[in-house]
């Protein structure tokens, strides 16, 4: 897929919750609620049913096990901007998931590929060969 034909995430499907953010920020973090938390449902989303399947085929810890996608966003001191910034982390998972992978086509190795492998195991045999402790008979 193209970078136009990549399905958009709809706004109106992601609910949002503000939080209170963690870490570093003092008396301004402590008092208001700019993080946000949001959830959006990949089987109940406008998504195409393809894209959705390689969505919650991702091996990605934001997806939750009943197939819901969960971000924090807490970057930002503006509860607008997190916002965004969650929406746009959402469009980069599915913009990921969006690309097809490639249909593996199965080659068997060339003959002479064969060969050669089968002449470094005869190789490294006999190398391990010479590595082993000889005995020495009485009747020599």
């Amino acid at each position: 897929m193209t970078q136009d034909d990549t399905p958009k995430v709809d706004p109106n499907q992601l609910v949002c919750e503000q939080i209170r953010a963690s870490g570093p920020g003092g008396q301004h973090v402590n008092k208001v609620s700019t993080a946000v938390h949001c959830r959006y449902d990949i089987m109940a989303s406008s998504l195409p049913q393809a894209v959705k399947q390689r969505l919650l085929g991702l091996k990605d810890k934001r997806i939750s096990a009943d197939g819901v996608v969960i971000i924090k966003a807490q970057r930002f001191r503006s509860l607008e901007q997190n916002r965004q910034d969650a929406l746009d982390r959402l469009q980069e998972l599915v913009d990921r998931a969006a690309v097809r992978p490639a249909r593996r086509i199965p080659t068997r190795p060339a003959k002479a590929a064969r060969k050669r492998r089968m002449d470094e195991k005869s190789r490294r045999g006999q190398v391990k060969n010479l590595r082993s402790k000889r005995t020495i008979d009485a009747d020599d």
